[in-house]
């Protein structure tokens, strides 16, 4: 009866989100406070069936039962317990649900927290949430229905793709979903702020938090896939530009931008229509992201189906909700113009400048992406697009916009000066100066490339204090003022002093790992040894084991360093037997802020087999940096300012004739 409930809960939470998209939208066109607070009471009961559908779709990978052909898909018993619950979303079917209750989650957070926001606004970005709930409700219920049976059922399954079985598929998809799904609400704030017609401050006072929550999770989720592969992969890399990568990514560029142009509404109510904009840009990435993964135009490790019909269900979502949103665009965002008067140099214009490079970065990465998917679609040719069209196109735009970082916060609104501005940074400045000469002195013009690199780095976590600086004013206040100057910082000047040094550690373990890192890839056999970063690894045992459902060969090295013992590591290749695959497992120890890296490959014959060895210098500063970024928008979510639903005191913009 598992798949008959869990089917009719999905049928039942369809229905439900038809209604919630139809029934409030009627109730605030007329006013009608009944029916305005149906959509609170609907997006609460979608939530639960979707929950309850999504529970029982758990329970089946957990008993394995075999019956449910996505189960028999994805599972065997003889995996782990944990392995065969997180591959309930290890698949199109699972993962799209998952999509789903996140989605309905979003919906009945609204409901529930946003009770202060004005009626018809909650009741219409509530109609719109339930009707991108109803597109994908039809959709998993349509063609990939989850609780689909198989007769007659199969004594194990299939198996779920060994590279899938690790912890990272148990924590990395549902921080990415509530990032890409999460930007949906904003999506639907929009919406209903273009159907209403008021867009003003308190109106980005309330979509400021949605945001901030979506970006933190997406980042969240993009840091954790990004060392998911690092360990996982057996390459040693940390990002490879893949198309799925690139789709989380673009969505993270255009949320960095809504969240910057959203300051700039709430201050100053100017840049409307530009934020607008950008919140619908925002969600249609999330969903160009999910048409790439289920539509079969790639063969990736992300890729979750092959199915056309899928896919172009998929992108008949992502044509009907984007081109509907921009009509509806077209037709009412003349009426929002607003113009506030400030000067090129001002904190307006900082956030301008901010926002023109990270859609120029976002358009960048989406050529990238999908220029030798046109060409293959276009004739035979194929044509690869990797790290040199980035590092070529992308990092240019990004250097500009790591400088105008640390001096946005130091403008005043409406107009500054420059130089004013820079001689609050002038410590910032000095830092990140001696940095660089230091290191060109040291390891002569050869680096001066690497030397700029973590000068930036230095520029970045020094405009960050500087923030504090300018505040708490250490070395001019006594250290009592300064000290109750600092305890009274708000938490969203704190997320923004942490946010933006985290970005300084992130470029500063890119620098050091791309100038700085040591490989060696060679052949060996019990007792030979090979050296990286000045380190020596010899290979002292070979042993092998039986698992839960794989047979796993072990490698033992043994880490020296000037002939003193420094560690042991032990590297894996792992053999599934039932789908024949081969996953590798690499040996990673911290040594401080850098890495340790080996990873065993294929034999090489007279007892001998490939190995990876690598060390990579401040690497982990790659994901402590992001780490901190997100933190930075938790400690701006957490301010009273910005609390969900909070309005702001001020008057509202008039509403647009229909």
């Amino acid at each position: 009866m598992t798949a008959e409930v869990g089917q009719f809960a999905l049928v039942l939470a369809l229905m439900i989100a038809l209604a919630q998209a139809t029934i409030p939208q009627v109730g605030a066109w007329r006013r009608d406070r009944t029916l305005m607070a149906f959509a609170d009471h609907a997006a609460v009961a979608q939530l639960l069936f979707t929950g309850l559908a999504f529970a029982l779709l758990v329970r089946a990978f957990a008993v394995s039962d075999f019956s449910i052909l996505v189960v028999a898909s994805n599972s065997s018993a003889a995996m782990p317990a944990g392995f065969r619950m997180s591959a309930t979303w290890g698949n199109h079917e699972g993962s799209l649900l998952l999509w789903i209750l996140i989605l309905s989650l979003f919906g009945a957070a609204v409901a529930v927290l946003g009770r202060t926001l004005p009626p018809a606004l909650r009741a219409r970005t509530l109609a719109v949430q339930g009707l991108i709930a109803a597109a994908f409700l039809t959709l998993s219920i349509l063609t990939s229905n989850p609780f689909a049976r198989l007769h007659p059922a199969p004594a194990e399954g299939a198996e779920l793709n060994p590279l899938l079985q690790d912890i990272g598929l148990i924590v990395h998809p549902p921080f990415l979903y509530l990032g890409y799904v999460g930007f949906s609400i904003v999506f639907s704030f929009a919406v209903a702020a273009l159907i209403e017609g008021r867009v003003d401050a308190a109106w980005a006072r309330m979509v400021r938090p949605w945001v901030l929550a979506a970006w933190v999770f997406l980042t969240i989720g993009i840091t954790l896939g990004s060392y998911w592969a690092y360990y996982e992969l057996g390459w040693g890399g940390w990002w490879f530009w893949d198309p799925v990568e690139n789709a989380s990514f673009m969505p993270w560029l255009a949320g960095t931008a809504l969240l910057h142009s959203a300051i700039v509404v709430e201050r100053r109510q100017t840049l409307i229509v530009w934020t607008i904009l950008l919140a619908i840009l925002t969600f249609s990435l999330s969903l160009v992201g999910t048409f790439l993964v289920r539509s079969g135009v790639i063969t990736s490790v992300h890729a979750f189906a092959s199915d056309p019909a899928r896919g172009i269900g998929v992108l008949l979502i992502l044509g009907g909700f984007t081109g509907g949103a921009l009509l509806l665009f077209a037709l009412r965002a003349g009426g929002f113009d607003r113009s506030a008067t400030f000067r090129p140099v001002s904190r307006e214009g900082g956030l301008i400048l901010n926002n023109i490079l990270l859609v120029t970065a976002t358009a960048t990465v989406f050529l990238g992406t999908f220029y030798p998917l046109a060409i293959e679609m276009l004739g035979p040719d194929r044509i690869s697009v990797g790290p040199p069209f980035y590092n070529r196109s992308f990092v240019p735009l990004m250097v500009p916009l790591l400088l105008a970082v640390s001096v946005g916060p130091m403008l005043r609104w409406k107009r500054d000066s420059l130089v004013a501005a820079l001689m609050r940074l002038r410590w910032a400045i000095a830092g990140s100066v001696m940095v660089v000469l230091v290191l060109v002195l040291a390891l002569g013009p050869g680096a001066a490339g690497t030397a700029l690199g973590l000068g930036l780095a230095a520029w970045l976590v020094g405009g960050a204090i500087a923030v504090w600086a300018a505040r708490a004013q250490p070395f001019v206040q006594p250290w009592r003022r300064s000290l109750a100057l600092t305890r009274t910082t708000p938490p969203a000047t704190w997320g923004m002093i942490a946010a933006h040094a985290g970005l300084g550690l992130l470029v500063a373990g890119i620098t050091a790992v791309t100038a700085w890192q040591d490989e060696a890839i060679v052949a060996l056999a019990r007792g030979q040894s090979a050296e990286a970063g000045g380190y020596t690894f010899t290979l002292t045992d070979f042993s092998q084991s039986r698992r839960d459902n794989f047979e796993a060969e072990r490698a033992t090295f043994a880490v020296t360093r000037d002939g003193a013992p420094v560690t042991t590591m032990t590297a894996e290749r792992r053999f599934f037997p039932q789908t024949g695959r081969v996953t590798t497992e690499a040996a990673i120890v911290a040594r401080g802020l850098s890495n340790l890296y080996v990873s065993l490959g294929d034999p090489a014959g007279e007892g001998s087999r490939a190995v990876r060895i690598y060390h990579h210098p401040l690497v982990l500063l790659i994901w402590f940096g992001p780490a901190l970024m997100a933190l930075g928008g938790i400690l701006s979510l957490a301010d009273r300012r910005f609390r969900i639903g909070l309005l702001a005191a001020r008057p509202a913009a008039p509403a647009l004739r229909a």
